[in-house]
């Protein structure tokens, strides 16, 4: 009776298991996904994404939902999504994804192809320096972390499977 239990839990927690892999051109065509049904799925980042955004001393910059550190003497906002954080697709910008990660559509990241990471969305930043980019994130310029330039975008593709469904119009019918 004991080796029943163990089983039943382990198959249940089996069961419930996301299937994350790399969101790419390849799945969205794999699924024949148009931008409304992804705006309904779920996606998931793979590494930790840090941003720094210095603060300055006025006060005139608004604080998003951050910590405020110290370095180097500088107040310095620090926002961290951390790997597996859930986010949904705000806007599809042309192929480059705007994927918010918390509560207002102006707090997002771009994400995008690239075909050195076999067309996976990665991270995009308008400038990179080495591993270090610079991201616009609710109006304010930010740095991101070495860590997050390996950071890509990924769904859960049982979702995926179970979403997907036959569609078709019905002609209508008419009296004899």
């Amino acid at each position: 009776m004991k080796y029943i239990l163990i089983a039943a839990i382990a198959l249940i927690t089996m069961s419930s298991c996301k299937n994350l892999v790399p969101y790419s051109d390849a799945v969205k065509t794999k699924y024949n996904l148009n931008d409304d049904q992804l705006k309904h799925i779920q996606f998931y980042v793979s590494d930790p994404i840090v941003l720094q955004h210095k603060i300055a001393d006025n006060g005139s910059t608004q604080i998003a939902d951050g910590k405020i550190k110290i370095i180097n003497g500088e107040k310095v906002e620090e926002i961290i999504i951390r790997s597996g954080t859930p986010g949904v697709l705000v806007r599809n910008d042309d192929g480059k994804f705007e994927v918010s990660f918390e509560r207002g559509d102006d707090h997002f990241l771009r994400f995008g192809a690239n075909p050195g990471r076999y067309n996976t969305y990665v991270l995009l930043a308008s400038d990179w320096k080495g591993k270090i980019g610079t991201v616009n994130y609710a109006g304010n310029k930010y740095y991101t972390s070495p860590e997050s330039a390996d950071a890509i975008l990924l769904i859960d593709i049982r979702k995926i499977a179970n979403y997907q469904k036959d569609e078709r119009v019905a002609k209508g019918r008419k009296v004899n």
